[in-house]
């Protein structure tokens, strides 16, 4: 899996293009609906032109809102992606400022400024994550929780309480689903019971 990032908050970056003011506002979004409500909240009505782009996994979405199809919303999906970001939208909303910028100067200036503004924002990586549900006794609970609480990235997302003991579900990083299982094996001395969710 290649590496992806996405944002930490928002972002934006403006810039003048021949007479024409340009503003990216980019952040992190969950999904589709997410993609929308950012896009909504990020556009300025009085604006010439919203144009935007979105991607979350293997979903995306661009408008071009009135410039020339292909000069707005593509350029500006191409710079999410081109930065290898994931659950991010991007809108960049233009003044017109009298001066015609042709195909390829729509191109740049959209492409460019969205480049800009992410280039500057604060990014994370994305890690795959698996879930893991770990049955053990009350008296190896503490060890349990210490050990998992020391690993990077390994979150205990609930816990049940049973009458032997505790239930935990756990996320944790794919590259260390063997090392966590290893671990809690070797903390409990095989007692506890680890089941990796499909």
């Amino acid at each position: 899996m290649e590496n992806r990032f996405t944002l930490l908050g928002l972002s934006s970056f403006r810039q003048e293009i021949k007479k024409s003011r340009f503003i990216a506002t980019a952040g992190p979004v969950a999904d589709e609906a997410a993609a929308k409500e950012f896009i909504a909240a990020h556009s300025d009505p009085a604006a010439n032109h919203n144009c935007w782009a979105w991607r979350c996994g293997q979903g995306y979405r661009f408008n071009d809102d009135g410039e020339p199809s292909g000069t707005a919303g593509k350029p500006i999906l191409a710079a999410i992606d081109g930065q290898a970001l994931d659950g991010v939208a991007v809108v960049v909303t233009r003044w017109f400022g009298g001066v015609l910028l042709g195909s390829g100067g729509l191109i740049r200036a959209y492409g460019g400024t969205a480049a800009l503004c992410l280039r500057a924002a604060e990014t994370m990586p994305l890690v795959e994550t698996a879930s893991v549900t770990i049955t053990c006794a009350f008296g190896d609970l503490a060890r349990v929780q210490a050990r998992l609480a020391e690993r990077p990235g390994v979150q205990v997302r609930d816990q049940a309480f049973t009458d032997t003991g505790a239930e935990l579900s756990v996320s944790v990083p794919k590259l260390e689903a063997d090392l966590v299982s290893q671990l809690v094996r070797d903390v409990t001395s095989g007692r506890a019971v680890v089941r990796w969710d499909e």
